[in-house]
């Protein structure tokens, strides 16, 4: 984890239905920045995940494709599942990778620290909205 990120405090958002409607950081993220986000192993994208990357060997099963994201889901809904998952499914395996309170079995050096900043959150939302078919 970066020093960034192990200094950033959480920014407001405000979550309207199933989404987060407002970009976290004010600014449209880097769709190639979060390419290489889902693509890194400690990520965790791709140890749940599957999706339209030939080059990858090894993807997960548990959860949906990537495939077609962009289609199912608007910004914002791809957005709160990125921040907070449990806010849609209390049961979900999906990771709060932006949020830093309620959580159980941390690790000690997690403790208080988001897993993505949110300009990396910003960064996949934006690659995630790429994938159409």
């Amino acid at each position: 984890m970066s020093a960034a990120q192990a200094q950033e405090a959480l920014r407001p958002y405000r979550v309207v239905g199933d989404a987060i409607p407002e970009s976290l950081t004010g600014q449209p993220g880097d769709p190639a920045r979060g390419r290489a986000i889902v693509m890194k192993r400690d990520s965790t994208c791709l140890l749940c995940h599957s999706g339209p990357f030939p080059e990858e060997r090894f993807q997960g099963d548990l959860s949906p494709d990537l495939k077609g994201t962009g289609s199912r889901w608007s910004e914002g809904e791809l957005r709160l599942r990125m921040v907070d998952a449990t806010r849609l499914n209390p049961a979900t395996i999906m990771p709060s990778f932006y949020k830093i309170e309620g959580l159980a079995h941390v690790a000690p050096n997690w403790k208080g620290k988001p897993v993505l900043t949110a300009e990396q959150i910003e960064d996949v939302v934006a690659f995630l909205k790429t994938l159409k078919d």
